[in-house]
Formats: C-alpha cells, structure tokens, sequence
C-alpha cells in the first residue's frame, strides 16, 4: 500500500496531528477484533500523521482484506514480510501501542479527531499548491480557480464519505421526517411544484433528488420549468433558484412577465402599445414577483464546480429549498474527461451528488436526441432518447418528458390547442405514467388539465365533454 509523503512544516509549525489519539486508537485494534472492521471503513492510512502508525495501519489493512486475523504477533509478522519492523520500532513498539489503549468505546470518537487532523493537513497541503500555482502557473486564472475548486471538493467529499452514522441515528431522523409528513395537510411529502396532477403522482420533489425534465427545442421545457419556479415562490413561498445557460435575465424576467401579468410577448415588446389598464396589469405583476424568494444565475457554459459553490452558497445564505438548472447539456464537466459522453456522465453525477449533500431537489433540464425525430409512429420520447449519456438516466431518480402532439404535426380532431403529456418515465420511489397538461403559447406557460383560468386554455374538445 503506498503512502503519501507530506509537507513536513509550514513556516515552522508541525501541521495538524494527534499522535496520542493514534496510539490509542491503534492500540484497540491490536486488541479489539470488534473494532477493526469499523475502523478500517473509516480511517486510511493518511488519517494517520506518525509515518510508523501510517505503516501499522497498512499492515492491519492487509491482514484484514485477508480475513486474516489482527494482533501484536500477525502485525509484526506482516510488517517483518513487508520490511518495515525495524522502521515501526519492532515488536516492542507493538507491545507499547497495546497499552495505550483507554476504551473501546470511545474509538468512534477518536477516529473523528483523526480524520479532522487530516482533513486540516489536507487544507494545508491544498493551500501551498494554490499558491505556488498562482505564482509560477501560465494557466488562465479561471483555470487554476476551477483547479483549486476541484481538490477542495475531493477533499470534502473524502470528508463527507467517513461520516458513518448508527442505524438508530437514522431510524430517529426517518421517524422525525415521517412525523412531519404525518402534519400535512397537502397530502404531499415534498415540495410542491405547483402543479396539481404532477404532485399527485411525484408526493412533491423530494429532498435529495435528482429530476431530470427532458424535450426536443421549442417543446416547452424552459417555460414548464419557469413557470413552476413561478408556482413555487409565488404561491408556496418556497425559495426557488434557476441558473440558465442560454436565456439573459431581460427574456427570462419578460417571459415570467408575461405569464404573471396575462398579457402577450407582442405588448410586452412594444409591437403593440398597451393600454392604461394593461400598464396596471404588468406593474402588478413586477409587485408580485419582486417580493419572492426567487435567485436567478445567467452565468453562460458553467462549470459543474463553480455551479457547486454557487448552489452551497444560495443554500446556506439564502435559505434555497430547490435549484433548476436550463440545461445540463451546457454545462462544463471536470477538464480530465476523455469524451463528451464522459463528461455528461461526470456532470449528472455531480448533480446527483450536490442534491444529496445539501438535501434539496434539484431539477436539470436535458435535451433529446435527434434520433427520435427519425422514428416512426407517435415520436414519444423513451429514455433511451435521453442525450449524450446513458448515466443520466441512471443517476435520476425522476425522469420526465414534454410531449406535444402538434410540435411533431401529429393532432387530430380530438386534440386540444396544447395538449401536452407530461410523461414519467423513471420514478425510483413511485409510480409511473402520464400527466395530461396544457401549454398556453400567448401565455409562455404550462397550467394543469383542468384549469382553464386562460383564455387559450378554454377550448375543450367534444370527447373531454363527455
């Protein structure tokens, strides 16, 4: 096992260590076997500073990938095969760890103090090689800040990974979540988009999930996932951020206009002069919208990175309970993917990574592939369409696409002017299916089946009468 030289000092001082708590906690493996298989799962061989306890530690690794069992005469043999007795001190230095050990129940506790000593060490050694980059570095300065924003988020991921909880700390934590599904009175368990029908079917958009909305251009998924942004922070209060890659701020803020005041892309662009009551109509509106918690990025082929510190950032400072990025598509993987299929992989991982690690929904939405534009029949989207990657499909646990009948030429008599399906494809905890929506085009909005407070969503054809 190889083991990681280390910055000795840093302007005279010993970085961060704990040789006593590592005594100790190598101590109760040589004599408590219960311990080891937790520990091994929690610590590496860098959690250790002492390079002898670095190599103790390597040595108990092997024996126990071996189911081999760990003490004082199978270590020293193990470090006598590998050459390294002499340099731990010998079989007597095993024989002094075996002393040092207080109680096997406060192991889990010390194993923390280790890995704090060595996430600290960590942040040093980061630290030095952003500065000597920043001075010798001919790279760009947004590309050694990406570079420095990737081993900070290795090192918090290898941080956050270490932190095993008891199943009782996890049974209390479903209990409280339960309980408070329990004192609703929507009937959902998330949060809710807005939309009557898709709650109905999804319980809310569930902390920690990743939701992928994918269509063809022009079918509508900017304005569906606009508008339930809308929903969200409007009607539910809830604190909604959208990061678009495509759209400036003026057309995102006009087309939320449009659909807030009910009046048409044509008055709001000045090709036709509003009247004294529509002007009334639109400052409404901008009263209405400036008040909620909504946060908007229009920050062009984001990376992946910077979109992660921005989304901690909106967490932490401004409360966001969900994040919509338009569209993944568009966004920058990490600079060591080999091909486009990489790094698409690369970036929805990282998505599905962010919604865990700071527990809300976030929904990305995703292009199709053309290939569907050459198949026959209905042209209904399949997962299969999904773009550039397979492990799209694989790391969302909801997967919904926007069929429109009338973008591919396809209604008939009995349709409805837009008539939408919005299909569930994939829903890792519920059930799947349609939900039959209505796109108001004058509108740029997405409203339920049933609600027919918009003038072009009052048409119902002859066999919804029936």
């Amino acid at each position: 096992m190889d083991i990681k030289p280390r910055i000795e000092d840093y302007e005279g001082r010993k970085p961060p260590q704990a040789i006593d708590i590592e005594e100790a906690v190598l101590g109760a493996m040589l004599l408590e076997s219960d311990v080891v298989t937790d520990l091994l799962s929690q610590l590496t061989v860098e959690s250790f500073y002492k390079r002898p306890h670095q190599l103790i530690f390597a040595a108990m690794a092997v024996l126990a990938s071996g189911n081999n069992p760990v003490d004082i005469f199978t270590v020293s043999d193990e470090l006598a095969r590998q050459g390294n007795l002499d340099e731990v001190g010998g079989s007597a230095y095993l024989s002094q760890l075996s002393t040092k050990i207080g109680s096997a129940a406060h192991v889990d506790f010390h194993a923390q103090i280790l890995q704090e000593k060595y996430l600290q060490r960590e942040m040093i050694s980061v630290a030095y090689n952003v500065l000597h980059d920043a001075f010798d570095s001919d790279l760009p300065a947004m590309e050694l800040i990406n570079h420095a924003q990737d081993q900070i988020f290795q090192l918090e991921e290898h941080g956050a990974r270490s932190k095993v909880i008891s199943i009782k700390t996890a049974l209390s934590r479903t209990l409280d979540r339960i309980s408070t599904n329990q004192e609703r009175e929507d009937g959902l368990s998330g949060l809710p988009s807005g939309y009557v029908d898709i709650d109905r079917m999804t319980f809310g958009w569930q902390p920690g999930d990743l939701v992928i909305l994918a269509a063809r251009p022009s079918v509508g998924k900017t304005a569906f996932a606009l508008t339930m942004a809308r929903n969200m922070a409007v009607d539910h209060n809830i604190p909604v951020a959208f990061f678009s890659t495509e759209m400036s701020s003026e057309q995102l803020m006009t087309r939320l206009l449009i659909s807030e005041a009910g009046l048409s892309a044509e008055k709001l662009s000045g090709v036709i002069k509003m009247s004294q009551r529509e002007w009334g109509q639109l400052n409404n509106a901008i009263g209405r919208l400036e008040k909620v918690p909504f946060s908007l990025d229009v920050t062009g082929s984001i990376s992946i990175h910077e979109f992660r510190s921005k989304a901690r950032r909106l967490v932490s400072r401004d409360h966001v309970k969900i994040i919509i990025v338009d569209y993944l598509q568009h966004m920058v993987g990490p600079a060591n993917s080999q091909s486009r299929e990489q790094e698409v992989a690369a970036i929805s991982r990282i998505l599905k990574d962010i919604a865990i690690e700071l527990n809300i929904p976030v929904i990305a939405l995703s292009q199709l592939s053309r290939e569907l534009e050459k198949r026959g029949g209905g042209k209904r989207p399949q997962l299969s369409d999904l773009r550039d990657s397979g492990a799209i499909e694989q790391d969302a646990d909801i997967v919904m696409f926007l069929y429109r009948p009338e973008y591919h030429g396809l209604q008939d008599e009995t349709s409805f002017p837009g008539e939408t399906d919005v299909i569930i494809a994939k829903h890792r905890n519920g059930e799947t299916g349609d939900v039959k929506m209505r796109f108001v085009k004058s509108e740029c909005r997405f409203v339920d089946y049933n609600d027919f407070s918009s003038g072009e969503a009052n048409y119902v054809p002859s066999r919804m009468n029936q």
